[in-house]
């Protein structure tokens, strides 16, 4: 089921929705050559707890067949798309780094992630983080009052697919968002415009694309985490939380 947040409610999700807006933005601002992922990791772990909320990520369990997520942020670099685990691992010139980041504030959640370049990075993958950018951005103009949710999924497919030959993660998407990390409506990021649940005021999502350099296939490492390209193109991912107001999307992650 689909659930439709009231307007006492959007005001909650706003303010979880503002620390990790905040927490983002200190992390983009840290991840520079020499800091570990471990490093970025308690800096948001800090600044979400000192807000009054409590990382949505530490701990976090979806199958008894996969251990506990044992970080507050993931930190996904270079050819790992998603769910990257942090740890010891040294951000070096021209990385790029995916951070996702989740916080929970009096009981509702805010979702949202971010790629940055660290040092100077290539051409390839400064083109790239765009590309990934804009067709987020291109998905959530699409979130409109009375559209479809694949409204949002061809937006964010076909923006991509116009720049050049980016591989388009389709195992995982957006997805509802409110007093638990992971509710309905999942959220392609490919799908075919005007099918699926009709976009309702009260609805909150995240769109939140990753796109390969190279093919869209993947595998996931031992850990039964970290998600990265099979060919070990660069992959990077761009995610808001979005609340379906009276005139439209309304982004409650950016400060």
């Amino acid at each position: 089921m689909i659930q439709i947040k009231t307007d006492d409610e959007i005001v909650l999700m706003r303010a979880a929705g503002l620390v990790v807006g905040r927490t983002l933005e200190a992390l983009a601002a840290a991840a520079a050559p020499g800091i570990t992922t471990g490093e970025l990791d308690a800096l948001a772990e800090s600044m979400i707890r000192s807000a009054g909320a409590v990382p949505s990520f530490l701990g976090y369990r979806p199958h008894p067949s996969i251990p506990p997520f044992p970080g507050s942020i993931c930190a996904s670099v270079n050819d790992e798309i998603v769910h990257g685990v942090p740890g010891p691992r040294v951000l070096r010139d021209g990385d790029i780094i995916s951070i996702d980041c989740g916080a929970i504030l009096a009981g509702w959640h805010g979702d949202a992630a971010v790629t940055v370049g660290v040092g100077t990075v290539s051409e390839t993958a400064r083109e790239l983080m765009r590309v990934t950018e804009e067709s987020m951005w291109h998905g959530l103009a699409a979130a409109r009052l009375g559209g479809r949710l694949t409204d949002i999924s061809h937006a964010v497919e076909t923006y991509a697919r116009s720049q050049g030959d980016y591989g388009i993660v389709e195992e995982y998407g957006g997805h509802g968002i409110g007093r638990a990390m992971h509710m309905d409506p999942h959220v392609s990021h490919v799908a075919r415009a005007q099918t699926g649940h009709r976009i309702r005021e009260g609805m909150a999502f995240t769109v939140e694309p990753m796109v390969n350099a190279g093919s869209a296939a993947i595998r996931t490492d031992d850990d039964g985490w970290t998600v990265r390209t099979t060919d070990g193109a660069l992959s990077a991912q761009f995610e808001h939380t979005v609340i379906i107001g009276p005139h439209g999307p309304e982004i409650t992650t950016l400060t």
